[in-house]
């Protein structure tokens, strides 16, 4: 996992061979503009995600406890702030039920081992291992998770 500013950014391009164009994108994005939803480009290889909801409490995120196993989530703060729940999959024991391919999550009945705040004009990048519980808090947030194809 990866924690820092929108304006750190550039320095995680060179991790994988998609983050540049992943970067490029959420660099030039006007979030106010863009509708909420999915938008695709780059076919499956790269999507983005915009969502302006409430935030949710600790129990009804952790009781979504998730990891992906096809995709990188790069997940930005416009507007609030969220807290966010994280344990290594390594270190995770209580699978719930079977990975969904389709859906591309598998959840855990694991507790968080570690909470931190994004705030707005802050990042973080969860990979396959990181099992992760994101929108805790009070109000309403706006934030884009892009997924990267692994």
């Amino acid at each position: 996992m990866i924690v820092d500013s929108v304006a750190q950014m550039i320095k995680y391009q060179k991790l994988h061979p998609r983050f540049e164009k992943a970067m490029a994108f959420i660099a030039a994005c006007k979030i106010d503009e863009m509708p909420v939803g999915e938008t695709q480009w780059e076919g499956e290889n790269i999507r983005a995600i915009v969502i302006q909801e409430s935030l949710v409490s600790e129990k009804e995120s952790t009781d979504y406890f998730e990891c992906h196993n096809r995709y990188i989530d790069i997940q930005i703060v416009f507007e609030g702030m969220e807290k966010v729940g994280w344990k290594s999959r390594n270190n995770c024991m209580n699978p719930r039920g079977e990975y969904s391919p389709e859906k591309d999550v598998l959840f855990y009945d694991d507790s968080p081992e570690i909470f931190f705040n994004l705030k707005a004009g802050h990042f973080a990048i969860y990979f396959p291992e990181d099992v992760h519980a994101p929108m805790i808090g009070d109000g309403i947030i706006r934030k884009m998770v892009v997924k990267v194809l692994v």
